[in-house]
């Protein structure tokens, strides 16, 4: 147990399978917090329920238990924690011991690899363990949020690949602007949004043809694009086609 107590301790079995160990001080003192929160709720619904016997002779004192011994085994409590009842009475007694041993790995992992220290050092095999943090984001981003990889809509499988190759690429975007963005005390969706103010604007002029243009944004959406290296065009020249959007079909196909 003392190796957890280095900054990163290391392993190397005869097999040539390395161990990189490692205590994470701040997720010791989560769990520890969560334990203690699950004690408190457990406690407190045997307070509610012996209150209930209390108040109802005719209340099964033996059911009452159960439940509260059923709560306290998904509440992964069972093992330092026991349950007694005497007299219409639960009382729950907190094994010291049990529980120190249970919070011994508070905190604790190993990570398990066959790269030699040549081809890895132990603190580059816990840094790439440590970036899946970001691949497990990204999955987060694309599958919820703005993106929304899913439900997909398409049948065939070179057009589902082409889906995710498009939200894929959205994302690189996403990760773009949170790197431009990142002084800003504002999410990129907040950003985003903030850039919907943006609008068209047709200029019809007295004996000349008419165009299409920007107006100057406020200071904050330009900074925005700024930070972004993004300038906008003066004017725009629109080919006169007319999109409609999925959700705006079947109104359409009503009128029609």
């Amino acid at each position: 147990m003392n190796l957890f107590d280095q900054e990163l301790a290391e392993v190397l079995t005869d097999e040539g399978i390395r161990y990189v160990l490692r205590r994470n001080p701040v997720r010791a003192q989560e769990v520890r917090a969560t334990r203690h929160a699950k004690l408190a709720t457990l406690q407190a619904q045997v307070a509610k329920q012996n209150q209930y016997l209390t108040d109802h002779p005719r209340a099964n004192a033996q059911g009452a238990w159960h439940k509260l011994v059923a709560r306290a085994k998904h509440l992964r409590l069972a093992d330092w924690v026991e349950l007694t009842l005497e007299e219409r009475s639960i009382t729950p007694t907190v094994k010291e011991d049990a529980q120190q041993e249970a919070a011994k790995l508070d905190g604790c992992y190993v990570l398990k690899t066959d790269l030699t220290p040549a081809q890895a050092q132990k603190e580059l095999v816990h840094d790439r363990y440590k970036d899946l943090a970001s691949v497990e984001q990204a999955f987060r981003s694309c599958k919820t949020a703005h993106l929304e990889v899913r439900p997909i809509f398409l049948r065939l499988a070179e057009r589902t690949r082409a889906h995710a190759f498009v939200v894929m690429l959205a994302y690189q975007i996403i990760q773009y602007l949170a790197s431009c963005w990142s002084t800003f005390d504002l999410t990129v969706e907040e950003g985003l949004h903030a850039l919907t103010t943006l609008c068209l604007v047709e200029v019809s002029p007295h004996n000349a043809p008419s165009y299409h243009c920007l107006p100057t944004p406020r200071d904050a959406i330009a900074r925005l694009l700024h930070s972004a290296d993004i300038t906008l065009p003066k004017v725009f020249a629109l080919s006169g086609t007319r999109v409609s959007t999925r959700k705006k079909l079947p109104s359409e196909r009503l009128v029609q």
